[in-house]
């Protein structure tokens, strides 16, 4: 018995030890009113190029998922960057990730889907109305919210694609090139042009002067 007792213990020490090493959920708490709003990243790590989600959960005091939000709900605006980079999104519906004629999905989870593009900080700003209650909370990416987007190419393999900066830069100069070539032909067409012009005026020039030769020459011959 006492060596099922220790057994027991031995392994309730260690779940305990497994749950206190786990990482924590990547969300951050804000509260609203009576409302408790967990939000984050679905889906983490968060890379560029992957479709993800921001993703809501939403509590009464007494812990309750709340599945209606009321006619109004919650919208939110992504942004990332900063200064003259600055994006910020036009605002997302969240939308309610439970299903209740099949009974599909988690109570309380609000989605709304979102495909990053860029590496780097983002701000969830979540606005709207909860049953009446207003909300207007904000929290960007860190070690203690929710993860920053990173790039994926160190767990690429086995080859490495160009990320879709890389990509756009190399577009970018692509067309500056296609530019370029485009310019110096058109260039070299209306030089072409040109010295068309002048070899068909030169032409006509030595006419007129052959022809005036001709009248002159006759002329002296009559006198």
């Amino acid at each position: 018995m006492r060596r099922l007792r220790f057994s027991l213990g031995a392994l309730a020490l260690a779940t305990t030890g497994l749950l206190i090493a786990a990482p924590a959920f990547a969300h951050t708490e804000k509260d609203a009113g009576p409302y408790k709003l967990l939000f984050g990243w679905r889906d983490e790590p968060a890379y560029t190029g992957s479709q993800n989600a921001v993703q809501l959960f939403v509590h009464d005091a007494s812990g309750k998922a709340i599945d209606d939000l009321g006619k109004k709900g919650l919208t939110v605006v992504v942004s990332t960057g900063s200064g003259a980079t600055a994006k910020s999104s036009s605002p997302l519906a969240l939308t309610s990730a439970f299903d209740p004629d099949s009974g599909l999905g988690t109570h309380g989870e609000f989605d709304s889907p979102l495909l990053p593009t860029a590496a780097g900080t983002y701000t969830f700003h979540i606005t709207g109305d909860i049953n009446g209650t207003a909300v207007d909370v904000s929290a960007a990416s860190s070690d203690t919210t929710f993860a920053d987007v990173t790039d994926p190419t160190a767990i690429e393999f086995p080859v490495q694609s160009q990320t879709v900066p890389q990509l756009s830069s190399a577009i970018t100069t692509l067309q500056g090139r296609v530019a370029s070539a485009q310019s110096a032909a058109a260039s070299a067409r209306d030089s072409a042009k040109s010295s068309k012009t002048m070899a068909i005026i030169a032409i006509i020039v030595a006419i007129v002067l052959g022809l005036i030769a001709i009248l002159t020459g006759r002329g002296r011959k009559t006198a």
